[in-house]
């Protein structure tokens, strides 16, 4: 493609492409062989006085399968001749310099698939013999897949990425043998399959091979005897191979015939199986021989199966059957090994099970048959000593080490010596037997206990232990259990107490708090409290059974309720009753209280008498009422001393049983009091006042700057009352 850089010495042409067209011809579809024309044609505008280079792609099925640059306007694909593998949807893109444009898409199909040709290497074959085919479609193109058949068998399928292929054919049976192929194109599987290729016939002989094996000197021998194998084939073509065979394993193999001797053992018996092979084919022929024991392999017992250190134990070695017509009994010879090394020559061996004579024994019997040239030796299997080993006497401890009274904790029964299995039984007085057995190394004898509530209790338990029936069994002393348990008792409920008695300090005194618990396993730990906070005042541990704490010169704040709580090991707390305290005044804060009571006491008494030595002149100072007759004008006052007023004002409240301002006053002390004014007052006419029952009246007196209010009441006596309230 040519471009042009826009430079000053270059000038971009000015272009554009019009239109692309594609044309199939003859047509969108057509049969396979049909030639097929591809025409492309592009119309391009320009300014350039010379044609521009074009660039011709064709896509089918956007994959590029032809390109060609051209000054031409036009370009031609021809697909000659056409094939289904042409099949597909074709497009033509043309590209100037940095323009493309594409034309419509058209779809071809091309129908009907080439018949192919099918050739062979040889046409007369041996049964099982390989022929050499080829199946080709030289005209088609793509990946192939060619099918060949045997008559109306399918007997291979092969992908081939060009249009031929060449493999091999077995042929096995015997006979006259047509074959054929045909093909499918992979990418295409709408095209369907091809006709069948020509037919080839091809003759197959049958491979006349005939194995016949031998056994000499018979089919019924006795061990240590020597038997021939003789394996042949009777007018063997060539390249046959002869096998031996016995079990699936190949004795012996070689060309046309072998020969394969052997000494037999009673294990040799059984099926032989002579195979001829030449290619794929294979003739077989089978025979039995049945090999009879010159002696029965020999058993080793040992007595008794399972033994003890210390314990006597014998072993045997013997055999249960032999061949009359070659041996007698006494021929069999017998020795015993010990880790594969001679113990004993004989069949008998006796001994005291120790630790230095465990090991594999076993047992070898030999005997030589009559005109026989070699002994047949044969060995027992081996019996595996390992004398067990004796219970030592166990050991009862408390898991964990240590146990708390009242709550369930275990016991376990161990012993240090002992071959597996070992029986252990937990024994108590108060309590059935338990039985535990132990037969992994990993296991654990786990007694389970609910509680015991004395330490004297853990003294009951005992456990025996036993591995061999035949000897007695192994008990626990207790001894141990006693020096390695660690017993807690839990502490019992605290006793708070107070000192000084009954729970009644005085300010400034000292105050003790004395926590005490009957029982309980040391270290206790003590923690009081006082109701006033949820934090503890004091904790302290101690291996007493008491412990007190103090408070020096107490104060109000000290009184409350108080209580301790107490724990051990067993962490089962305990908390006392609540005792409470009461902090007194001290004795010269109620010396100071008494003498001010007794100072205030003896005030009030002559401030009594004061006033009661004073109430009889106070009465005879009365406010004499005077009452106008009808006639009077209202605006008439009754005047009143300014002394008058403020000593009824002053009047101790303590005498107010009777009002002050009630009494009754002479008409001299109304005199006199009048006469302390600077105002004379007329001397005003009396009418006589009949004692009634009258309301009070209420009137407001101005006095300076206080208003004094009257009250006018009838009195008892008959006389009237006149009370002053001073505001």
């Amino acid at each position: 493609m040519s471009l042009c850089l826009c430079v000053s010495v270059c000038v971009c042409p000015v272009f554009t492409i019009d239109s692309v067209t594609l044309k199939l011809d003859p047509s969108g579809e057509v049969t396979s062989g049909t030639l097929m024309n591809l025409n492309c044609e592009v119309s391009v505008s320009h300014d350039q006085s010379h044609p521009m280079t074009h660039s011709f792609n064709f896509l089918r099925d956007d994959v590029l399968v032809y390109s060609k640059n051209t000054t031409e306007p036009a370009v031609l694909h021809q697909l000659n001749p056409a094939r289904a593998a042409n099949s597909g949807t074709y497009k033509c893109q043309v590209i100037v310099q940095d323009k493309s444009k594409g034309s419509r898409t058209h779809r071809l199909t091309v129908t009907g698939l080439q018949t192919p040709v099918l050739q062979v290497t040889s046409q007369i074959l041996f049964e099982g013999d390989e022929v050499a085919a080829t199946c080709s479609a030289p005209d088609e193109s793509g990946s192939l897949l060619f099918h060949f058949y045997q008559d109306q068998e399918k007997i291979k399928q092969v992908r081939a990425s060009g249009n031929s292929v060449e493999t091999r054919l077995e042929l096995k049976h015997a006979g006259d043998k047509h074959l054929r192929c045909y093909f499918e194109i992979t990418m295409l599987p709408d095209a369907g399959r091809s006709n069948n290729s020509n037919t080839v016939k091809v003759m197959v002989k049958e491979l006349f091979i005939t194995p016949v094996m031998n056994i000499l000197p018979g089919k019924d021998v006795i061990e240590g005897d020597i038997v021939e194998f003789v394996c042949h084939v009777v007018n063997p073509p060539s390249n046959v191979t002869v096998f031996l065979n016995k079990d699936k394993r190949v004795l012996k193999t070689a060309s046309i015939s072998l020969s394969h001797t052997l000494r037999v053992l009673a294990e040799d018996s059984g099926e032989y199986v002579c195979k001829v092979e030449r290619g794929n084919v294979q003739k077989e022929a089978y025979e039995s021989i049945k090999v009879k024991e010159l002696f029965s392999k020999p058993v080793l017992v040992m007595k008794p199966r399972e033994v003890f250190e210390t314990e006597r134990f014998t072993l045997n070695c013997d055999t249960d059957r032999y061949s009359h017509e070659r041996i007698n009994i006494g021929d069999v010879k017998y020795s015993l090994y010990r880790n594969q090394v001679l113990l004993t020559s004989g069949g008998n061996y006796s001994a005291t099970a120790h630790p230095s004579l465990n090991g594999n024994y076993s047992c070898q019997a030999q005997a030589q048959g009559r005109g026989q040239t070699k002994k047949i030796f044969k060995n027992s299997t081996q019996i595996v000593l390992k004398a067990k080993v004796p219970v030592s006497v166990p050991l009862l401890s408390v898991v964990g080490g240590r146990l708390i009274l009242g709550k369930p904790f275990q016991l376990q029964c161990q012993s240090d010596n002992g071959s597996l299995p070992i029986t252990y039984t937990l024994l108590s007085p108060h309590r059935q037997a338990e039985f535990r057995v132990v037969r992994r190394p990993w296991d654990l004898a786990l007694f389970n206990i609910t509680s015991i509530d004395r330490s004297s209790d853990i003294h009951s338990f005992s456990c025996k232990a036993e591995n061999n029936p035949s000897q007695p069994y192994m008990e626990s002393s207790g001894e141990h259990l006693r020096r390695t348990a660690t017993i807690i008792e839990p502490v019992s409920r605290p006793v708070l107490t107070v000192t000084p008695k009954m729970g009644d300090v005085a300010e400034g005194e000292d105050l003790t708090l004395t926590c005490t618990v009957q029982r309980g396993t040391p270290p206790i730990t003590y923690t009081w409290y006082h109701t006033k906070s949820a934090l503890p005042l004091v904790s302290k541990t101690t291996n007493d059974m008491r412990l007190s704490h103090s408070f020096q010169g107490v104060s109000r704040e000290h009184g409350g309720g108080y209580y301790c709580v107490t724990n051990n090991p067993s962490n089962d707390s305990q908390r006392s009753a609540m005792v409470t305290v009461g902090v007194k005044l001290a004795g010269w804060k109620k010396g100071l209280i008494a003498a001010f009571c007794i100072l205030l006491t003896v005030s009030l008494i002559i401030i009594i008498l004061v006033k009661k030595c004073l109430l009889p002149f106070r009465r005879e100072r009365t406010v004499e009422l005077s009452v106008k007759p009808a006639s009077t004008k209202t605006d008439e006052t009754l005047r009143l001393t300014h002394g008058e007023v403020n000593e009824a004002a002053n009047v101790t409240p303590g005498v107010m049983g009777r009002s002050v301002w009630s009494d009754h006053v002479s008409g001299s002390e109304s005199d006199d009091q009048t006469s302390e004014e600077t105002t004379e007052v007329p001397e005003p006419q009396y009418t006589e006042v009949h004692p009634q029952e009258v309301y009070p009246t209420r009137a407001p007196v101005k006095k300076g700057t206080d208003t004094v209010y009257s009250e006018v009441r009838n009195s008892n006596q008959g006389k009237t009352d006149i009370l002053f309230n001073v505001h």
